[in-house]
């Protein structure tokens, strides 16, 4: 599996890392914490040791179980602080203290890797840099946490606009960015930003229901063709993502296996991202997930086909809003 240096945190860890949210939650909501710890210790035992969790996702717990018993330096581990609601800046103090400690007792641990504050919008930018960066700091001299990181609320701030002020800033050691083959814009205006700060990246919504369900890919191209951001021959139906497993021109094999398989690696080998982001509930769904991140790029011509449709677009998640 893959190595790589989490940009200047110096953290050497796996291109592929296990996320511990999305829709499955490591089958946690539907399979128990049992399962889900499983589910941690069998990412392991595949090779992954990039770990990534938070409060609001309930398996911090999971995920500390699944890691028992294993040496500490062999992996790295990210959890956030939630910023969900109008509230947060009344007692953040206390609030990132607490939600911390116990993010620490669940995962079974004395420190995090990275500790995130979670799903930032732009207008909350500001308060979040100067409210909560002294703790951070606080925190890492305590030995709490080793890097701080900053998460995007991509499902609304589809076009990265707080991630652009956090990079201006370049106060945070490590981000997540919202990045798949549907909107690519982070490409153009964050990962060229992070390289030049040598800022470690962590990639989500990598794949989410528009690659996996026709019915949300033809609503979001529809999304994208109404906000005139598709490419030429661009169009709302069920078909237009199945050139990605067709064999090529002149008798070429297919591209990719499947079109997660092709979203996985155009995630994979883009400049600027280090870490990818798979999260499942399902041990035989995560050998394909790794197999796929593990595997090569994608020819030069699908990634023109991809750029010509989609590399104007910068309005849809991927997923239902």
């Amino acid at each position: 599996m893959r190595q790589i240096t989490l940009g200047r945190t110096g953290i050497t860890t796996t291109a592929s890392g296990l996320g511990a949210g999305g829709f499955s939650r490591i089958g946690f909501e539907k399979h128990g914490a049992a399962h889900a710890a499983g589910i941690v210790r069998k990412a392991y035992d595949l090779g992954v040791r990039f770990f990534d969790t938070a409060t609001a996702y309930g398996t911090e717990a999971a995920v500390g179980e699944g890691l028992k018993g294993i040496a500490r330096e062999s992996y790295a581990l990210s959890t956030k602080l939630p910023l969900f609601g109008a509230d947060w800046r009344e007692d953040y103090k206390q609030r990132f203290n607490d939600t911390l400690e116990a993010s620490l007792r669940a995962l079974q641990t004395d420190y995090v890797d990275i500790y995130n504050i979670h799903g930032v919008m732009p207008e909350e930018y500001d308060d979040v840099r100067d409210l909560f960066l002294p703790l951070m700091h606080k925190a890492r001299d305590a030995g709490k946490l080793r890097f701080p990181g900053i998460t995007e609320r991509f499902m609304i701030d589809t076009s990265h606009i707080m991630l652009g002020k956090a990079l201006d800033d370049d106060l945070f050691d490590v981000i997540m960015v919202g990045y798949n083959l549907m909107n690519p814009s982070a490409a153009k205006t964050i990962l060229p930003k992070a390289i030049k700060n040598n800022t470690g990246v962590l990639n989500m919504f990598a794949v989410r229901h528009a690659l996996a369900n026709k019915e949300q890919m033809v609503a979001d191209i529809k999304k994208i063709l109404d906000n005139d951001q598709g490419g030429p021959g661009l169009e709302a139906v069920e078909s237009a993502l199945d050139f990605l497993k067709e064999p090529g021109p002149g008798g070429q094999p297919a591209p990719a296996a499947s079109i997660m398989d092709a979203a996985y690696r155009y995630c994979m080998h883009t400049d600027g991202i280090h870490v990818v982001l798979t999260g499942t509930g399902s041990a035989e769904h995560l050998e394909d997930n790794l197999r796929s991140l593990d595997s090569p790029p994608l020819p030069p011509y699908i990634l023109d086909k991809l750029e010509e449709l989609f590399g104007r677009s910068d309005c849809v998640c991927g997923q239902k809003v």
